[in-house]
């Protein structure tokens, strides 16, 4: 199975995209693909109605993401990552993971929002998953994904790495 983390906003830190580079090697010969977007601007203080406008902006691009790297079909599984999500352990997302290569989906999304989120519409069409109720920095959550997404693939592998 593929895997692909669409995600708004690129990061300065080289260290951070050092450590996603690490997971991607790691990967090998899987595939863990950073596809990224130009996130919104927005106010220093932004109303309700223009982070609203700027989450529907973002939708778009995001469903425009999608058709163009092709994982906008039944066979992507797509997860969202919010707050309101459903909790898993590292094994829970290894079975999720596995049920749905079984099941015939070739490829998986992850897709994480901007600092204010993401709109219902892609929620709405994605299984919404939550690294916790605390909130972190947008490119430590890419980093933390691409390590639960390795663990997962060496869970589903049977290798020592989870443990």
């Amino acid at each position: 199975m593929n895997f692909y983390v669409l995600h708004t906003g690129d990061s300065k830190e080289h260290y951070w995209t050092d450590a996603f580079k690490e997971y991607k090697k790691r990967m090998s010969p899987l595939l863990l693909e950073d596809i990224c977007l130009k996130p919104q601007k927005l106010p220093v203080d932004p109303n309700p109605m223009q982070i609203e406008q700027a989450l529907e902006k973002e939708a778009d691009a995001i469903f425009a993401a999608l058709k163009k790297h092709s994982l906008d079909s039944a066979q992507t599984l797509k997860i969202a990552l919010c707050i309101e999500g459903k909790m898993l352990s590292s094994e829970k997302l290894a079975e999720l993971i596995e049920q749905s290569r079984i099941d015939g989906r070739s490829q998986a999304v992850f897709i994480l929002g901007s600092s204010h989120g993401l709109s219902p519409r892609v929620k709405d069409r994605c299984f919404k998953l939550s690294f916790s109720p605390m909130t972190f920095p947008h490119q430590l959550a890419k980093v933390m994904l691409a390590e639960q997404i390795y663990r997962a693939t060496s869970i589903i592998k049977g290798t020592k790495y989870h443990k």
